[in-house]
């Protein structure tokens, strides 16, 4: 599916996009809960369109970033189109700054870890 085709209303998107930008995380409590959103501006070669990420995605994702969207839906908010994973959907990142980071981050942990073992044998 291409962002060209989406409707406002469309529920069962399946997609991938790159995300050109990401904005500020807005915090609010709706019914007792605390919540986060923020917008993406998200693309394909047919287009652009702004995607709305909520509470745990949104520390997924990146500018640059190139995501999965699964059974997604379009809305429609000051007469613009908007995609969201919604209550169904999921959202998973394909390539970007998030892969790298996991792996240095393994990396990390693997030196941090020889060297508690080197000041271990030391210590005897």
């Amino acid at each position: 599916m291409k962002i060209s085709e989406l409707k406002s209303g469309q529920g069962k998107v399946d997609i991938e996009l790159t995300v050109k930008s990401k904005g500020d995380v807005r915090s609010f409590n709706k019914y007792g809960k605390d919540l986060r959103v923020c917008n993406l501006v998200v693309s394909d070669e047919t287009g652009e369109i702004k995607f709305s990420l909520w509470n745990d995605d949104i520390d997924k994702v990146n500018a640059g970033d190139k995501i999965k969207v699964t059974n997604g839906y379009v809305s429609e908010f000051n007469g613009e189109k908007q995609l969201t994973t919604g209550k169904f959907g999921s959202l998973e990142v394909i390539s970007g700054s998030h892969s790298h980071d996991k792996k240095h981050e393994k990396t990390e942990k693997k030196n941090d870890k020889k060297k508690n073992e080197e000041v271990d044998e030391d210590a005897f």
